[in-house]
Parts: C-alpha cells; sequence; structure tokens
C-alpha cells in the first residue's frame, strides 16, 4: 500500500520514503514517525504528546521498531532524515507499552468513578486499549501528596499525575508562565510550582491551560456546582445565569458532537426548563455589547486626548480588558504599563453589576435575594468574580461561575439530553443581543466589534461601505499576532449617544488608525516587550490582548480535549450565528440603548456608567473602583 504526500506540488523525489507497517508514506525530513504514520492512517498511542505542544519522548508510550536497530524508539520523538522501515505493533511493542501503563498506574492513586475524567482520561483509555485489569505492581490506596486547593480557580492533585509534563510544557510553551516545573528525580519526581510555593501564592494567571493539556484528573478547575444547586433549591433566592458565547460552541462536545455544533437556544431550555430551574437566562452577548460602547468610547477619548494636545497626557496604545489571565498576566509581569489597560470591566463583570442594579430594579427584587450566576470558558474568571473590588453593585457582583464542563455534569445529573432539546430564547429584560457581542468569543472579534461600532459613530456610515457584510477580515485568524490599519479619510456628525463628550470629530479626519491582536501569553509576552522598547506595537492606539490561544474559545474551562483544529471549528460556529443576527452591531442593540436611556443617563464612559463599569488600576496591579 502506498500513501501520496498531502501537497500534490511536492515531487516524491524530494521526500523521503516511510514504511509503516507496511503503508509508504513520503514525508519531508524531520517529520517525526508519530506524524508520519497519522498521515498513513495508522493510530501510535500516546500520553505526553499533544498538537499544541513540542515533542517532548516522555511517556514512552509511543515506543516503535525501526527495522535494522536494536531498541524501540519514541515514535513522537524521531524525526525522519532517511527512508525507514517501521513496525507499530509487535509482540515487544506491545509487552513494553503494558509494562509502562503498569507501572504509571502503579503511583496513579485515585478512584475512577469519582473522578471528574473518568471516560474522559487518556490513562483510563489506554488501560483499557490494553486489558490492563490487575495492579501488577500495586496501587496506592490513599494519596500520597496534599491537594492543593489554594487557588480560587484551580485544583492541583499530583496523586493523578503521570509525569507526562504536558501542564509544565503548557505553561512555559503556549503561555510563557513557567509557573510550573519538576522537582525531585526518579520515583520522587514531582510537579510543583517554582519555589515550591502553593499555586496561590505562585504567578500562576489562572489560565487553566495546564488544565486542558492534562491527560488525566491531576488539574481541574474549583468546582462550584453544589453552590449553584443549593442555590436553585433555596425557594428564597432569585437565581440567574448569564451564558457566553464559547461555551454554547462548544458543549456539544460533551455528548459526543463534533467541534463547532452550537447548542445556544437548546441550552437556555436546558437551564430554564429542564432540571436545573434557573429563575432567568440571560446572554452575555448584551454586556459584551456594552463593554464594546465603554470600551469603545473610551478609546475615543484617548484619542481624543492624544491628538487635540490634552496635557492629561493619554495613554496609548489602549489595551483591552475582558480576558481576566491577561489582566493578572500584565499585574504580575508588567505593572509599570497598567495605565495601558483599558478600565473597562469585562463582559461578565459589568452584567453582574446591571443584574444587581437595574434588573433587580426593574423587577421588583431585593439584590441581596439575586444570586447571579454566570456560564464561561475561562477558568480565570472564577477568580476575576472573587476579586474584591467587583463589588460595585453593593454586593458581590457575580456570585458563581460555571466552566463549561461544570454546567455539562449539571445537566448530565439531571438526565438532560442537550442535543435533542426545544429551542427557547434568552428572558426579557435582556431577549435581544448582537452579532459582535457573539464573536467576543474568538481571538480578534473583540477588535472587530469594536471597530465595527467606532467606524460607524465616527463616520456616520454603516461599516458595510467599508467592509463587506461587516466583516472586518484583518483581525480575523489564528496567527499570534496580527497588525491592521483603518484609515479615516472622513468623518460625520457626533451621534446621540455621544454628545455629552465630543462636539465634533474633524479632530480623527485623515488619521489611520493602527490597532493589533494578540492572542496566547508567548504572544501578549512579545507585544509587551516591544511597547516597553518602543517598537511597532507601541504606534498602535488599539490592542486586543487575549491569554488563550484562540481567544476565549479556547479557554481552560472548555471541553478536553483541545486542539488548533478544535478551536477553529468553534470559531467557524460563533462567525456563522454572528452572520444570523439581525443586530450584528453593539451601538444598534436596542436594549443595551435602553440601559443607557432608563439608567445610565449621563451616557457611555459618564460618572454612572464609570462608577459601575470601570475600574482604575494602580501601578501595584490593584483595582480601585
Amino acid at each position: 500500500m502506498s500513501a501520496t504526500p498531502e501537497n500534490k506540488n511536492d515531487s516524491v523525489s524530494t521526500l523521503i520514503s516511510a514504511v509503516i507497517d507496511d503503508v509508504e508514506v513520503f514525508v519531508p525530513s524531520g517529520t517525526s514517525i508519530l506524524h508520519a504514520a497519522k498521515m498513513a492512517g495508522i493510530k501510535i498511542p500516546t500520553l505526553c504528546d499533544h498538537p499544541d505542544l513540542k515533542p517532548a519522548g516522555i511517556c514512552r508510550i509511543c515506543i516503535v521498531e525501526l527495522e535494522g536497530q536494536h531498541a524501540l524508539e519514541t515514535a513522537c520523538a524521531y524525526p525522519i532524515t532517511q527512508p525507514v522501515r517501521v513496525s507499530t505493533n509487535t509482540p515487544a511493542i506491545r509487552k513494553a507499552r503494558r509494562h509502562i501503563i503498569d507501572l504509571l498506574l502503579a503511583f496513579h492513586c485515585g478512584d475512577c468513578t469519582t473522578c471528574k475524567r473518568n471516560q474522559n482520561c487518556e490513562l483510563q483509555a489506554l488501560a483499557a486499549d490494553y486489558g490492563v485489569d490487575t495492579f501488577r505492581f500495586g496501587h496506592p490506596t490513599t494519596p500520597v501528596h496534599l491537594i492543593d486547593k489554594s487557588s480560587s480557580s484551580l485544583v492541583f492533585d499530583m496523586n493523578k499525575c503521570v509525569l507526562c509534563r504536558r501542564c509544565v510544557r503548557a505553561c512555559s510553551e503556549i503561555q510563557g508562565i513557567d509557573c510550573l516545573t519538576i522537582a525531585g528525580r526518579g520515583d520522587e519526581a514531582r510537579v510543583t510550582t517554582f519555589s515550591d510555593q502553593n499555586m496561590a501564592s505562585s504567578i500562576c494567571i489562572e489560565c487553566g491551560q495546564c488544565v486542558i493539556h492534562c491527560p488525566t484528573g491531576a488539574l481541574s478547575e474549583v468546582d462550584q456546582t453544589e453552590a449553584v444547586w443549593a442555590a436553585l433549591e433555596d425557594p428564597t433566592k432569585h437565581v440567574v445565569i448569564q451564558t457566553a458565547p464559547s461555551p454554547r460552541a462548544a458543549i456539544g462536545e460533551c455528548y459526543g458532537l463534533p467541534p463547532g455544533v452550537p447548542l445556544t437556544f437548546e441550552m437556555n431550555t436546558a437551564i430554564r426548563q429542564m432540571g436545573l430551574g434557573f429563575d432567568a437566562v440571560f446572554d452575555t452577548n448584551i454586556s459584551a455589547d456594552l463593554t464594546i460602547i465603554e470600551e469603545g468610547t473610551e478609546l475615543l477619548v484617548r484619542l481624543h486626548q492624544a491628538l487635540t494636545g490634552d496635557p492629561d497626557k493619554p495613554v496609548l496604545p489602549m489595551l483591552t480588558s475582558c480576558s481576566p489571565g491577561w489582566v493578572k498576566y500584565i499585574e504580575f509581569f508588567y505593572p509599570e504599563l497598567l495605565p495601558h489597560l483599558s478600565t473597562a470591566k469585562s463582559p461578565q463583570q459589568m452584567f453582574g453589576t446591571i443584574i444587581k442594579t437595574y434588573y433587580a430594579r426593574e423587577k421588583g427584587i431585593d439584590p441581596k435575594d439575586i444570586v447571579s450566576v454566570s456560564l464561561m470558558p475561562c477558568t480565570a474568571k472564577k477568580f476575576e468574580s472573587a476579586r474584591y473590588e467587583m463589588t460595585a453593585s453593593g454586593f458581590r457582583d457575580v456570585d458563581y461561575v460555571l466552566t463549561t464542563r461544570e454546567l455539562s455534569r449539571m445537566m448530565h445529573e439531571s438526565g438532560i439530553n442537550l442535543p435533542k432539546l426545544p429551542k427557547s430564547g434568552f428572558d426579557e429584560p435582556f431577549g435581544v443581543t448582537s452579532g459582535s457581542g457573539v464573536i467576543f468569543g474568538a481571538t480578534g472579534g473583540v477588535m472587530e466589534a469594536a471597530l465595527r461600532t467606532v467606524i460607524e459613530l465616527v463616520t456616520g456610515k454603516k461599516i458595510e461601505n467599508f467592509y463587506e457584510h461587516a466583516d472586518i477580515i484583518p483581525v480575523r485568524g489564528f496567527e499570534g499576532i496580527r497588525l491592521a490599519e483603518i484609515p479615516i479619510q472622513e468623518v460625520g456628525p457626533v451621534p446621540d449617544l455621544l454628545k455629552h463628550l465630543f462636539q465634533d470629530f474633524e479632530w480623527l479626519k485623515g488619521v489611520t488608525l493602527r490597532v493589533a491582536v494578540a492572542h496566547g501569553g508567548l504572544n501578549l509576552h512579545k507585544v509587551m516587550e516591544d511597547i516597553k522598547s518602543s517598537g511597532i506595537f507601541s504606534t498602535c492606539h488599539f490592542i486586543e490582548m487575549m491569554a488563550c490561544p484562540g481567544g476565549c474559545l479556547g479557554g481552560g474551562g472548555q471541553p478536553v480535549p483541545a486542539s488548533e483544529e478544535i478551536r477553529k471549528q468553534r470559531a467557524k460556529a460563533l462567525y456563522s450565528e454572528d452572520a444570523s443576527y439581525v443586530v450584528r452591531k453593539s451601538h444598534e442593540n436596542p436594549q443595551v440603548l435602553q440601559i443607557y436611556r432608563e439608567f445610565l443617563q449621563d451616557g457611555p464612559c459618564g460618572h454612572k456608567a464609570h462608577t459601575l463599569l470601570h475600574t482604575t488600576y494602580t501601578a501595584r496591579g490593584k483595582f480601585v473602583v
């Protein structure tokens, strides 16, 4: 049998032949055996390998035999530089893999039936594939290591760790944080934080990339499902939930659906009626629209100060502030650059405040009796909601944060077959949302939503006059960092929404707005270092910064597994949903405009809006409301 190269432009003569289990493939020099096997449609098991990470050859599960070589080789870390013949399934290989699995289980303590990763654990799957039904080398029946529950977002149970180092590598290779490391050697080796501190005392930004890259249950989110169940069962409490767009594009994966199947309106039915019993379900897109208007107005204020020579010396570029992992990142590593951060709160926190002020007033409910829950793709949102300054409503603005995985567990516990449910809408007074709010979940989405609004407000013309179907393609994509320039060649009259701040927009005429988008910790580091050294990003006016790869849809609270292809499918779902909305721009959302008319009456970035929806950052990395 023979498999031809994927790239038809490549000549077979310039590639290298690899015969794997009698299937011939032609690959570029340096291709790993593992990747060549995937091209040939042959599965080689592995535990430490991950498509987001560099090959490491740690777990040894992917060992193969090479013709002419005595020792077994790791397929993930063996580069093909000359023609090879490979066997992936021989008696020696099966025996060696079985020994490795048995040894891993000898140090793996935990009852699979009570583990959050039960039936979605790579070690469990390997044990089943290789018929491991006894612990040949023993098995710890009691925990050897203390479980670290110090973090507000993450739980680390070293007793379930298999030392694959995927968490360590994700923290380093994807995020550039290097919070985690390996201490000890041999059978005393363990994953820990630098200086061997607990998670709460470390430099962890709580993004959760370690969680979604862990193959077992060694890392997980802080589970708040029991607290939410208790609130739902309390007849004195009015329990509401806001749902972010990214979980809705991913939760189907928890039901065996392929990535990118949105279940937005089926979720509404499940949350409100079918076993969960929330009193109301709202769309976080409402507050995403609110964020865009507040953040876009703040950008215009800073630009006005900069371009008219205002002595207040505005700080540019302005950096987005809706990713709590990113906010913690800049607080830890670049506190001197905190003035660049937008003062606008995230959509989660804005909605929490609105629910316990505007919504409570409209419904005649005492805010102390409202329990505000959010469904988020992000573990760091748990940390964000617990920050002491997130109490602008006079109460804790968001009481509990559920990840996509947590809500899925609650639905399974209630016997809900989500994909089979009928669809239903969101509850009033927040039933109308926009496409701009939907795309917040994808990298570049915040920037695109902001540009749709800012360009229309400034020019007085429809964004469709500049970008077909209002799709601002230059800021879309999965490149780590993207730059775009938007020339403002003409300006229109100041809309009523902004007349309290500007008399005209003539000061913007002829200006080229420079924007950028970055996602993933390593790329954030590149941008920040460039700003410090007065590089190209220091000349930008506005930069979207997201801690997780792919943006929110790649957050640490999303279903496992994770990969770039999965993230792209989730993004595709969000952009498709955006295209289907009647309202696609934040400033055209009638219910957001109603909030300004009835509640935030001094307008965007006015005194009331700033008090409730903004924060001020100090050089010490603390918020001041």
